[in-house]
């Protein structure tokens, strides 16, 4: 009786170097405004798992929890198939695009982009 692997997980990274390059440029930017509203008292960190954190391990927790998030997002665009990879980590770009116009707005001048926007 020959025993094989059920199933195989082929970690295989999305092939768009310039989306993971995107996705830990604005991803790192975030990490730093994230830490940054722990600082400034006008703008208030709103994820949860980083303020519970921030809660427990103080200023190091917030650069932890945004580095758990960045392997859990690689991860999965390594798991997933082409072109399913490059979509996922092109829609986390975008969505990061849009947290770090957000928070750099917000820290820049105290209002958040919806309150400049008008919405």
């Amino acid at each position: 009786m020959r025993v094989e692997t059920i199933t195989r997980i082929n970690f295989d990274p999305p092939e768009s170097l310039s989306l993971r390059v995107a996705f830990l440029s604005l991803w790192f930017i975030d990490m730093v405004a994230a830490t940054l509203f722990f600082v400034v008292p006008y703008a208030n960190e709103l994820n949860p798992v980083t303020v519970l954190f921030f809660e427990f391990l103080g200023l190091p927790g917030v650069p932890l929890a945004a580095g758990l998030y960045a392997l859990l997002i690689m991860g999965i665009g390594h798991v997933l198939s082409h072109p399913r990879d490059i979509q996922f980590i092109g829609a986390i770009v975008a969505f990061y695009t849009l947290f770090v116009i957000n928070n750099v707005l917000l820290l820049l001048s105290g209002d958040p982009l919806v309150s400049i926007v008008g919405l």
